[in-house]
């Protein structure tokens, strides 16, 4: 477990060297610097993860200390990471999908001035995301929480000079600060009620002081607040309007945000604080109500929806409203399990998409047509003769995504499904059937018009 601190230290090396000499190296060694140190990161995760699993089952909790961050008063920090199996998966999922979208990210921004930049602010990203993931305490979660906000900041905005594409990237600043805020009440709660924010004395701390006394007036506050949190930075409603917009940056962009990084940090946080969220039944009623009406409400605007990326967006929003909603009926592993296996096909499906619109500039500018939307699938169709492998991949997680069985996603929408079902909440379960019908049907249309 040593090893662990190398998990973050690889994207910190790769953003100081892209910052600092990718403007005088070729595009290619700065673009495979930056995907290296990312490979990197994924191969120490699954040393890290290796050896957690062999270890006993009951004992799979390790806790490395690092330093002593923060002294003020009775609050004691050490900076440190706690390792469990739900950070092993957390830390695969990141290092594993950014490390392919890194590696695609150099052909697709190929030629751009600011090139080296882009590749600092991923390895930033990343740095920030992982930090989040394994932080032994709810500060230094939080410090991933506000600099995945951050980089989510710059790169949607990365081509500012387009007024709408700037635009967007202040929006998803302002909409994640409201969040941000719920966030910060909940520690003050937490630190004035249980006097730590270490994880490990947490959690604890709480059983024993609400554990006799289910649904206090201010379990029910502080999970309320950590739900704010979690609305903000994984797109629920009322605060999903940013995600669709942030569309607006380059698609390896979309790709990391929507799928192995910033969207999964509030479901990560509302598994990882499970303990206080049990505590509060009636916080989890209104945790799986959100959840289950973000997923259907999404699902319904994307039918209507004609940018293909607007499409996968709104897919998006939907499918967090799932893990959402898992969480809120107590299926925690269920939850983190469809936030895995969305991570992957729904990462296949920007990666694929971006094939396609590089396919449409092409075909466009051959034509010498500046003014057709290379990204409207009115425009689109027949592009299977031209692109066979993008087509074969974007089939496949199209299968998985709409739940046909075999497929991953027909495993961990029908475990969310079930545990609803089972949890007698038959709004919540219909809520969720009918997303996955909904998801099914735009889905396929938008492999049929493409």
């Amino acid at each position: 477990m040593d090893y662990a601190v190398w998990i973050i230290l690889f994207p910190l090396i790769g953003l100081v060297v892209s910052g600092f000499l990718g403007k005088h190296f070729p595009e290619k060694v700065t673009g495979w610097l930056a995907s290296l140190m990312i490979g990197a990161s994924f191969v120490i995760a699954l040393i890290v993860t290796m050896q957690l699993a062999g270890m006993d089952p009951h004992h799979r909790v390790v806790e490395v200390e690092i330093f002593r961050w923060l002294t003020a008063g009775s609050l004691e920090l050490d900076f440190g990471f706690l390792i469990d199996p739900l950070t092993c998966i957390m830390i695969l999922v990141v290092t594993g999908i950014s490390f392919l979208i890194h590696i695609y990210s150099i052909g697709y921004m190929h030629g751009d001035e600011r090139f080296y930049l882009f590749f600092m602010y991923m390895n930033l990203f990343v740095f920030f995301m992982l930090l989040l993931v394994l932080g032994s305490s709810l500060p230094i979660l939080f410090i991933g929480w506000e600099g995945v906000g951050l980089c989510s900041y710059l790169l949607i905005g990365f081509w500012w000079e387009d007024q709408d594409k700037a635009e967007a990237g202040m929006k998803a600043f302002i909409v994640n600060r409201i969040g941000d805020f719920g966030m910060l009440i909940a520690m003050f709660l937490l630190f004035k009620y249980l006097g730590t924010l270490q994880f490990s004395q947490m959690f604890p701390a709480a059983v024993e002081t609400w554990g006799h006394h289910v649904d206090s007036p201010v379990i029910i506050a502080i999970t309320l607040m950590l739900l704010l949190g979690a609305t903000g930075k994984s797109a629920q409603i009322p605060l999903f309007v940013w995600l669709p917009d942030a569309m607006a940056g380059p698609t390896p962009v979309s790709a990391l945000i929507h799928a192995a990084t910033m969207v999964t940090a509030g479901v990560y946080m509302i598994a990882r604080t499970a303990t206080l969220f049990m505590l509060a039944p009636t916080s989890m009623l209104v945790v799986a109500i959100i959840g289950g009406a973000t997923a259907l409400f999404a699902a319904t605007i994307g039918i209507k929806q004609m940018d293909i990326k607007k499409v996968l967006a709104y897919s998006t929003v939907s499918q967090l409203g799932y893990m959402v909603m898992a969480c809120g009926v107590g299926a925690f592993a269920s939850g983190i399990f469809h936030l895995m296996t969305h991570a992957f096909f729904k990462a296949l499906l920007f990666l694929g998409s971006g094939a396609v619109i590089h396919t449409m500039h092409g075909a466009l500018h051959h034509i010498n047509d500046h003014h057709t939307d290379p990204q409207d699938m009115r425009n689109m169709g027949g592009l299977k003769r031209y692109i066979p492998l993008t087509y074969w991949l974007f089939v496949i997680a199209t299968l998985a995504i709409a739940g046909i069985p075999g497929f991953s996603g027909f495993f961990s929408k029908d475990e969310i499904l079930a545990n609803a079902f089972g949890s007698g909440n038959y709004l919540v379960w219909g809520f969720g059937i009918t997303a996955a019908v909904i998801t099914a049907f735009y889905m396929f249309r938008l492999l049929y018009l493409t």
